[in-house]
């Protein structure tokens, strides 16, 4: 049934569509459609890498952008580990999720998190996307793995918990993601339309009990995820379901904040429908605050606008429910986030190193020495990006005698022609992220150990569970874990192999 708009309530409309709406943009300076569109009404924008050049730019930025409208949300994808926008030139100085669980101590991963958020209530962020809350139940998760906190419903709980604690000490708004849990999947929901066919006791008993706590603890936002839920709504992925968001989200699990979508971007939203249409069947499924993407313009965020207007006026979507919507988001500016603060400490390199897992015939090699590092670089997470990470980005900030100096390097990529293993110094350190999921790694790896008895290789990302192409596991690739790796390996050679076992 059509509805007839008053010309006052449909600019009123059109304020709130616009103040659900968070779109991105190229560069390290705000252009003037987006400010237009800000003192419009828009809600705010999510901020990229591309939109950071330092802590004294994106102050600038930010401030340009409050400027426009004083209520804006300023949102930002860091998640204090290899997701790091703040830090995307150089890796993130944090631990990371996955090492964070695997540490176990609350109070650091509330410490770490309020540490987080301290900068970025510096350069004038409101909303962080995090923390992670996903269980990571699958090993050869491609876009989760070592954001998460663990694959123990139980243990991801208590540190996402603390995780909201921590930064939301600190008056920036946390955001446990991807609700209701993207652990359980091999797809990646940028590329195609994840499916976990579980059943909700399953859910209840796994997925559900970290965004349970991420509730209890107070998080203001909690951001959707584009994955397909057969058992729970066989037609519509979590962002477009009014199923798992009204009656699971909000009825079940009581959660009275803002609901974030993940970027419309990605093919698990908006691969059949587009952006437009995605917009109209998220906010009709319960979200209020849209994430769009990385790099968008006017002309697109227009578009949306546009299809909203259309889809209200058809009664697809009620006006009241785009108001309801708009007002939460207005909200959060006005949120009184703060608490008793906690200290926000870092943890020293070495305090990392009992978290990783090292074989004992790995320390007895690394003992010797490294001769030559074998670097395997992979495609890169869609979230995570080209940021540098591990040990490459350690290096990047100073030279290190006894690390540079041993290492003699052979780049290693997919279709690249092999060096001659043979020849190589040893003992030869093979790193990269996830090896046991990419072929050309695994070969590569396998032809070093059938000539070479010296060969150890270093996963900085999530292992399989048989190890078997994780000799040393850091469960990390932040640039703090790759201090922590060149601390390791420079021990190493000085130390007894019992001293690793």
């Amino acid at each position: 049934m059509s509805e007839q708009i008053r010309p006052d309530a449909a600019e009123t409309l059109r304020r709130d569509i616009l103040t659900t709406l968070l779109p991105g943009f190229d560069g390290p300076v705000a252009p003037e459609w987006l400010l237009r569109r800000l003192r419009d009404g828009l809600g705010g924008v999510c901020l990229f890498g591309m939109n950071v050049d330092g802590p004294e730019q994106l102050a600038a930025l930010n401030a340009s952008l409050r400027e426009a409208n004083p209520a804006a949300v300023i949102a930002i994808d860091e998640e204090g580990g290899d997701v790091t926008r703040l830090f995307y030139d150089r890796g993130a100085p944090y631990p990371g999720n996955a090492l964070l669980g695997r540490l176990d101590d609350v109070a650091l991963t509330e410490g770490v998190a309020r540490a987080v958020g301290e900068a970025l209530a510096a350069t004038g962020c409101t909303l962080a996307f995090a923390p992670d809350a996903d269980a990571n139940s699958d090993p050869d998760n491609p876009v989760i793995g070592v954001r998460s906190f663990g694959s123990d419903p139980e243990l991801v709980a208590r540190h996402t918990a603390a995780w909201v604690r921590g930064i939301q000490s600190t008056g920036v708004a946390a955001s446990a993601k991807h609700f209701p849990g993207h652990g359980d999947t091999a797809t990646d929901s940028h590329l195609a339309l994840p499916v976990v066919d579980v059943d909700l006791e399953t859910l209840r008993s796994r997925e559900l009990v970290p965004f349970r706590a991420a509730v209890a603890a107070g998080t203001a936002t909690i951001m959707t995820s584009h994955i397909l839920l057969p058992q729970l709504d066989a037609e519509n992925p979590a962002t477009l379901s009014p199923h798992i968001l009204h009656r699971l989200l909000r009825g079940e699990l009581g959660f009275e904040g803002v609901i974030v979508t993940d970027a419309l971007d990605m093919q698990g939203a908006s691969g059949v429908h587009g952006i437009p249409e995605a917009a109209v069947r998220a906010l009709a499924a319960g979200c209020d605050l849209l994430c769009i993407g990385s790099d968008n313009d006017d002309a697109e965020l227009e578009s949306i606008v546009v299809a909203v207007e259309a889809a209200v006026a058809e009664g697809r979507v009620g006006a009241d429910r785009i108001a309801e919507a708009a007002a939460r988001v207005r909200a959060l500016a006005e949120l009184p986030l703060a608490v008793e603060a906690v200290a926000g400490r870092m943890p020293e390199p070495s305090e990392l190193v009992p978290a990783f897992e090292i074989s004992a015939a790995a320390a007895a090699v690394l003992a010797g020495g490294v001769g030559t590092v074998v670097r395997v670089e992979t495609e890169a997470n869609i979230a995570i990006g080209e940021a540098p990470w591990g040990v490459f980005a350690a290096e990047a900030e100073a030279a290190r005698p006894g690390w540079v100096s041993l290492a003699r390097r052979e780049r290693l990529a997919d279709g690249e022609a092999e060096p001659d293993w043979a020849a190589l110094p040893g003992p030869v350190l093979v790193i990269g992220k996830d090896l046991h999921r990419h072929d050309f790694a695994r070969r590569a790896i396998d032809a070093l150990r059938a000539l070479r008895p010296d060969v150890v290789a270093l996963d900085m990302g999530w292992p399989s569970d048989d190890r078997r192409y994780a000799d040393v596991a850091t469960f990390g690739a932040s640039r703090l874990v790759g201090d922590a790796v060149i601390g390791l390996v420079e021990e190493a050679g000085r130390a007894t192999p019992a001293s690793f076992a």
